[in-house]
């Protein structure tokens, strides 16, 4: 048999550019997958970047150059949030177990609840107070250690490892007013007023119920604490506190607020405590006091005859137990005792601190009616260390006011409404304590 021989085939021109053609072809096409490819990884790379990362570290405000990111402005809103639903389960709780009436308060809570602006601008205006305070705070070299926010927080948590804290006894101050024999004279159902007491260590004693021109007067909310629950028992031991420790972290890590936020609470906290006695370390231990007594009278026709009485000689103790529409001072004479300011009505205030001593001041109108004056004396005396604590909460809310007000500070602080307006975080849908 004859072999076929196999001749190879000669590449012609044609053919070569042909392929080298195709090559080109396929490695354009190759290429621009590769780039498409490396494009849509980089753009869903860059979008689940800017979800975790980059957006968080936006900021919704900025203080002196130093700025507040949007992931804190949202887990304090959350901490915000959870506040507001646990005492909302407390009031509830009070009202079913013990037959109290908290409807108003729930109802407050409630609408602030449903408010997701109001919720983002009260944090957003909170956080950037807490920044303010720290920095001043810093500028007088002040400072807060790990250890002491270890010791806040513990306290939070009542686990105190050297021993409960007992209160420290201080000896009682007694300051009697030097009334004269002219002055006891104009009120004489009681010879001399109370006695000033300055005291740490509160009294319970059968005080009745203010009288109707006094003015509710609440110490300042220092600065926001996560609220922690209280069911659980008291932890004696590190062990109880490390137990309760981490399940608080885990409830607020159900709702996305890390560990380094909730302890920030803490130590702005502490910042703003030594502030305030830095600022109020001049607050005087002394303060103007009225002692007065008064007759409230809703109808001012009835009201101005009764002053007439009185200017004629009508015995104005009398007039007061027959009149007033005030139950707790009527009884008394229509005796106040002494008071300072801040406390009453701001016209019966007005009243009390500029009449005579001894003078029956024309009736006064206030909310609660119109009020006949008396002043029997007004000096110098010394306040409770409640009170002394209340002076100094007033001088450290001055200075914040005054610097929050401030063109300069204006200026430092900057807020971007469209970052924190379009990224407030969703409610919780249950509370996770």
């Amino acid at each position: 048999m004859t072999k076929q021989s196999s001749t190879p085939k000669i590449a012609t021109r044609k053919h070569i550019a042909r392929l080298e053609r195709e090559r080109r072809q396929v490695a354009i096409v190759t290429t621009i997958s590769i780039i498409a490819i490396a494009l849509v990884l980089v753009l869903v790379g860059y979008g689940i970047l800017d979800t975790t990362y980059l957006k968080l570290h936006k900021s919704v405000a900025e203080v002196d150059g130093e700025q507040i990111s949007l992931g804190y402005w949202q887990e304090r809103v959350q901490m915000y949030r959870l506040n507001l639903l646990n005492t909302l389960q407390q009031y509830q709780y009070y009202q079913q177990a013990f037959g109290m009436d908290t409807s108003q308060q729930q109802q407050e809570i409630t609408t602030q609840l449903q408010s997701d602006q109001y919720v983002g601008e009260q944090v957003l205006n909170q956080v950037i107070d807490e920044t303010l305070i720290r920095q001043e705070a810093q500028r007088r070299g002040i400072t807060v250690t790990d250890a002491e926010v270890e010791e806040k927080l513990r306290g939070a948590y009542d686990f105190f490892p050297n021993g409960s804290p007992t209160p420290t006894v201080t000896p009682t101050e007694f300051s009697t007013p030097t009334i004269s024999p002219e002055q006891q004279a104009l009120f004489k159902p009681t010879s001399t007023p109370t006695e000033v007491l300055v005291t740490s260590t509160p009294t319970q004693t059968n005080t009745p119920p203010p009288p109707a021109t006094a003015t509710t007067t609440q110490i300042a909310t220092a600065t926001f604490l996560p609220q922690l629950p209280t069911a659980t028992a008291t932890p004696y031991t590190l062990e109880g506190f490390k137990s309760r420790y981490k399940e608080t972290l885990d409830n607020y890590k159900s709702v996305k607020v890390s560990e380094a936020t909730f302890r920030s609470a803490y130590v702005n906290q502490i910042y703003r405590e030594k502030l305030t006695d830095e600022i109020a370390k001049d607050t005087p231990h002394t303060e103007e006091q009225v002692w007065a007594r008064h007759i409230l009278i809703k109808d001012a026709q009835l009201a101005e005859g009764q002053y007439e009485k009185l200017k004629s000689g009508a015995n104005f103790a009398e007039v007061a137990a027959q009149y007033s529409e005030d139950p707790g001072s009527a009884v008394k004479g229509g005796d106040l005792g002494w008071f300072g300011k801040g406390v009453m009505a701001t016209e019966f205030e007005q009243a009390a601190f500029s009449q005579p001593i001894g003078e029956i001041g024309q009736p006064v109108q206030t909310q609660f009616g119109y009020h006949i004056i008396q002043v029997i004396a007004r000096e110098q005396l010394p306040v409770s260390e409640t009170r002394y604590e209340q002076l100094k909460q007033e001088a450290f809310d001055k200075w914040l006011t005054t610097t929050r007000e401030d063109d300069k500070t204006a200026e430092t602080i900057k807020t971007f409404i469209d970052v924190w307006q379009n990224n407030i975080p969703a409610m919780p849908a249950s509370l996770p304590f």
